[in-house]
């Protein structure tokens, strides 16, 4: 019983912390109207490695956005490709930047390499828009940036979500994973002014703010660790829900193993380089923007959250039933926990406007919570990978 005293702590820390910005997502009502104060120009820029076949798909989608096609450009890094990425994307006539470099291997080398580039020698771009290659955008997607940007903001990222794929159990378990995450979790954010955050897909920088802060983000969450640097230089991400780009997700699991490793494990390095720069910062500065950076940075995966209670829920249950212990108060708090995770997911789901289908499957946890459980004893017998690699792609 002593052990869970501080697992009722954590776990009801973060689970309120979760609560309160999903509450206040709730009351967020946008103020986005459509610019018309200055016409910003954009380069689009898609890191990707054998992408050829999903890059078509993404591309048609770019290019027929609503925007004046002369004031963005599609540029496609084909980083390290062995397949036909580049030819396919030159074939719609989108710029394609070769890239080939096996020693610095990755989308953040990839980015870097491709930003250098652009500041050295081409001044006609105001900001620059990051497109993950399995990606299908919404044709307001500039529109939205443009009206963010003539508000004076430099950093930006979109509604990152994924595309609905019905009849898989997995990638619909990921998209109600990213609505509250990628959604919910910044809206409530925006509403308190606090750093949303970046998610990889759908990220927009001025070029005066890479000038200013250059790409230097090499991790499996290179997105996580340069959104993190513009904090602490003093540069909030703003959240523009009105925009969204939805990735493909795999539909079998087991190709979804390497992304979900890569999203989880690829956090503890950043934990362990930044927590305690966040929070000494926060303190030193009173900055409620960088605590709550803080904050997110150490939070737990949901779905191990509500592992994590729904099990101790269990335990209490059963030792109560057994007469192994007659204390009520541990099933109390447990219960109270539960139940507002509970409230997060229905609530969250609710402000994002989900579907019914989203609802149906939440029936589909129990199967996601065990295939997670074997992905973490897999990760542990094996190891994980230090570098980044590729989410395996689907025809």
């Amino acid at each position: 019983m002593i052990i869970q005293a501080p697992l009722l702590l954590i776990a009801g820390f973060f689970t309120c912390y979760l609560f309160f910005l999903a509450a206040l997502a709730f009351t967020y009502r946008s103020e986005y109207k459509v610019p018309i104060k200055k016409w910003m120009r954009f380069a689009i820029i898609i890191p990707a490695h054998n992408e050829e076949l999903v890059i078509s798909q993404t591309l048609k989608h770019l290019i027929n956005i609503e925007y004046p096609y002369n004031l963005y450009d599609i540029i496609v890094i084909a980083d390290n490709c062995t397949d036909k990425t580049a030819e396919i994307s030159s074939s719609l006539g989108v710029i394609v930047m070769k890239r080939n470099n096996l020693e610095l291997k990755g989308k953040g080398y990839a980015l870097k390499w491709c930003f250098e580039y652009l500041m050295n020698n081409s001044g006609s771009y105001d900001a620059v828009v990051i497109i993950d290659a399995d990606t299908i955008v919404s044709k307001n997607l500039l529109h939205v940036l443009n009206h963010y940007l003539n508000a004076g903001t430099d950093a930006i990222q979109c509604s990152d979500l994924v595309k609905p794929q019905y009849n898989s159990w997995s990638s619909e378990i990921t998209r109600i994973g990213l609505l509250l995450y990628n959604y919910v979790k910044p809206l409530g954010k925006k509403i308190i002014k606090c750093s949303a955050g970046l998610r990889g897909n759908g990220m927009c920088f001025t070029v005066n703010l890479l000038k200013k802060v250059p790409w230097q983000a090499f991790s499996q969450t290179e997105d996580l660790e340069y959104g993190i640097n513009l904090l602490m230089y003093g540069v909030s991400v703003v959240f523009a829900p009105e925009a969204t780009v939805n990735a493909i997700m795999p539909l079998d699991p087991k190709n979804a193993e390497t992304q979900r490793a890569r999203w989880e494990i690829g956090r503890f390095p950043l934990i362990k380089k930044y927590s305690g720069k966040l929070l000494k910062a926060s303190i030193y500065k009173f900055s409620f923007k960088l605590f709550d950076a803080f904050i997110d940075l150490i939070t737990p995966a949901f779905m191990n959250l509500f592992i994590v209670t729904s099990f101790a829920l269990c335990i209490n249950i059963i030792l109560i039933l057994t007469g192994i212990t007659s204390e009520y108060i541990y099933i109390i708090l447990w219960s109270a926990i539960f139940i507002l995770q509970i409230l997060y997911v229905i609530g969250g789901l609710y402000t994002a406007k989900a579907d019914k289908y989203t609802y149906k499957a939440l029936l589909n946890v129990p199967k996601f919570a065990i295939w997670k459980l074997a992905l973490y004893i897999k990760l542990a017998i094996n190891g994980h990978s230090r570098f980044w690699i590729r989410t395996t792609r689907e025809s």
